[in-house]
């Protein structure tokens, strides 16, 4: 028998990202998201829903671009304070200790020392309730070579990306390779 839980955002697995800013002066943000995905193949998109009080909301609307740096879990402790704190009172790259590069593509910043990279230009806002999703054509993902598999494929055991539990508020890794996907349903669709 299944237990009702109500109404919640009780969705595994949820991403840590941190999405990337620039503020109106120029100086590079950061925050930490929970709230998103890919949300089209194509165009290549990702959505990240954000609430309007926080200070990369306003640097999404006004340069149009971000980018998400996916943190490993050896960034887990930088992941979690980025996402403790706002920009508009503190430079969060320089006191987490991390590098902000700009990006040649779009008008927004990434971390340095984080594995992967996605740079999007904005197209769509869609307003839901608390938060806006900010919908982002992906122009480009970066990877450490060192995350990438011998046929230069992005590895996600080696990327190490952080899952959100939403509903304790607790921080985990990807579990072990189940399966080739579309491969291992196939005796079934058989029968």
């Amino acid at each position: 028998m299944k237990k009702s839980f109500g109404a919640k955002t009780l969705v595994f697995p949820t991403p840590v990202w941190v999405v990337g800013t620039y503020d109106r002066e120029g100086k590079p943000n950061v925050m930490t998201a929970a709230w998103g995905g890919i949300c089209c193949s194509s165009p290549p998109c990702v959505a990240v829903s954000l609430r309007k009080a926080t200070y990369t909301y306003g640097n999404i609307v006004e340069r149009r671009a971000f980018t998400i740096s996916v943190p490993s879990e050896a960034y887990a402790r930088e992941a979690d304070y980025i996402g403790m704190v706002s920009g508009k009172n503190v430079d969060k790259f320089v006191t987490a200790g991390l590098t902000p590069i700009r990006s040649s593509l779009v008008d927004a910043p990434y971390i340095g020392e984080f594995p992967l990279v996605i740079e999007c230009r904005l197209l769509h806002t869609n307003e839901f309730g608390l938060h806006t999703q900010f919908v982002g054509e992906i122009l480009d993902v970066k990877a450490e070579d060192s995350v990438c598999d011998e046929k230069g494929h992005v590895d996600i055991g080696k990327v190490k990306p952080i899952l959100f539990d939403p509903e304790i508020n607790t921080y985990h890794g990807v579990g072990r390779l189940l399966g080739r996907a579309f491969s291992i349903g196939k005796d079934i669709r058989g029968r």
